[in-house]
């Protein structure tokens, strides 16, 4: 394996060197089929590795690679070479930071991000250019919905899917009346209506609907309205910093005994050191438990935490997968990627036996998984139980299914 980490593009750079770029992304690439399959398939790592959702983009990073070192730094008998990109979750970026992937780097393959708006410019350009992109985390619906693609996968899921089965949950539980609070942005908007979706659908009532700009951690003023509201429950979406600031500032409130927090899992996924006991007896909705015990997570988590020195959560596992679906489709083709529907079909058809739990894909190339309902113990998000099996984006908009 080789690795090149190259630094964000800045906009300076980006207004010199448009053009360039530009006419990179959409020229074919000028090597011999010979040459071409002999090379290492050149895999570009799009992640943040700088700001709120650093840690997230390193363990995804730290998952992909653990799968191929596992495999002797091939896949479907192929050497891999990594080239890296900060994408800072920044949207205004991404495009630029994309194309220069695709079209200077010519990667063979893209990896990301966590970001949702980044992702979508990312699919953007995968679209146009028709290089193979698997998403790693970010969740926005249209990635594979309506701006789905053969040649864009998921190992993640879609926003719609981890919180849609929570509603349900908590309108069994008996829960009426219910306050929302996250960021302005689409995964935000995407998981807190999947949620309102069902709890509604259920006789659940939505009280209100609370945001801050992402990525603002200033939370004082809407806890205030939560204890002017008195409602039920408050279901939250935040992830990375932004998650530790706000369970602590909840915690801090008091508020937690009368009105108990619930959450997408990314409210305490890859965050309990950070937030210790704040956390503790918050239930969320993902599609992975610190705690699952199947062979296949007891054996990703040893390896993780020999190779990286840390605990594997579900961006390590996200990344781990994205490897082994990519595999999936190397193995297929005998490592020559030129094969390309051969590859994508091998792919769609891929069963993973993930640490999450069994994986497959749909129409649209968004996993078929289990959704957990978990619970923050003993400073891991405990399985509770399996809140909803076989969950299966409806795809919207998408035309493959």
């Amino acid at each position: 394996m080789s690795n090149r980490l190259l630094r964000p593009v800045s906009r300076r750079t980006l207004l010199t060197g448009a053009a360039g770029v530009a006419t990179l992304a959409v020229a074919p690439a000028l090597r011999s089929p010979a040459i071409a399959q002999n090379a290492p398939l050149k895999v570009g790592l799009m992640l943040p590795y700088t700001g709120t959702y650093a840690k997230l983009g390193k363990f995804i990073d730290d998952g992909f690679r653990l799968y191929v070192a596992q495999k002797g730094g091939k896949l479907g008998g192929r050497e891999i070479a990594f080239v890296q990109v900060d994408d800072e979750s920044k949207p205004e970026a991404a495009t630029d930071n994309m194309n220069r992937l695709v079209g200077r780097e010519k990667a063979d393959v893209v990896i990301g991000t966590v970001h949702s708006g980044v992702a979508m410019a990312m699919v953007k350009v995968a679209r146009d250019t028709k290089t193979l992109m698997i998403i790693p985390n970010a969740g926005a619906n249209d990635a594979t919905g309506a701006a789905c693609a053969p040649n864009i996968f998921r190992s993640s899921f879609s926003n719609w899917q981890t919180t849609f089965p929570m509603g349900k949950v908590l309108a069994d539980a008996g829960v009426k009346k219910v306050a929302t609070i996250t960021w302005r942005y689409t995964a935000g908007a995407e998981m807190i209506d999947a949620f309102a979706e069902n709890f509604t659908k259920h006789g659940g009532q939505i009280v209100e609907k609370m945001t801050v700009p992402f990525p603002e951690v200033e939370f004082q003023a809407l806890i205030t309205r939560v204890a002017t509201l008195k409602p039920d429950a408050v279901f939250s979406f935040f992830a990375g910093g932004g998650a530790v600031k706000f369970v602590k500032d909840y915690a801090a409130a008091g508020l937690g005994k009368t009105i108990p927090l619930y959450g997408a899992g990314f409210l305490t996924d890859g965050t309990l050191e950070a937030q210790g006991d704040a956390a503790n007896g918050i239930r969320t909705t993902l599609h992975y438990a610190d705690n699952l015990d199947n062979p296949a997570n007891l054996a990703f988590l040893k390896a993780f935490k020999e190779k990286t020195g840390n605990v594997g959560d579900i961006y390590a596992v996200q990344g781990y997968d994205a490897a082994g679906l990519l595999d999936a489709g190397m193995t297929a083709v005998g490592g020559d990627d030129k094969q390309r529907d051969k590859m994508i079909a091998a792919m769609g058809a891929a069963k993973i036996d993930s640490p999450r739990g069994p994986l497959s894909f749909n129409k649209a190339h968004n996993p078929i998984q289990n959704i957990y309902l978990r619970e923050v113990r003993n400073g891991r998000n405990e399985l509770v139980s399996i809140a909803q099996k076989d969950v299966d984006d409806p795809a919207r908009g998408c035309k493959l299914v």
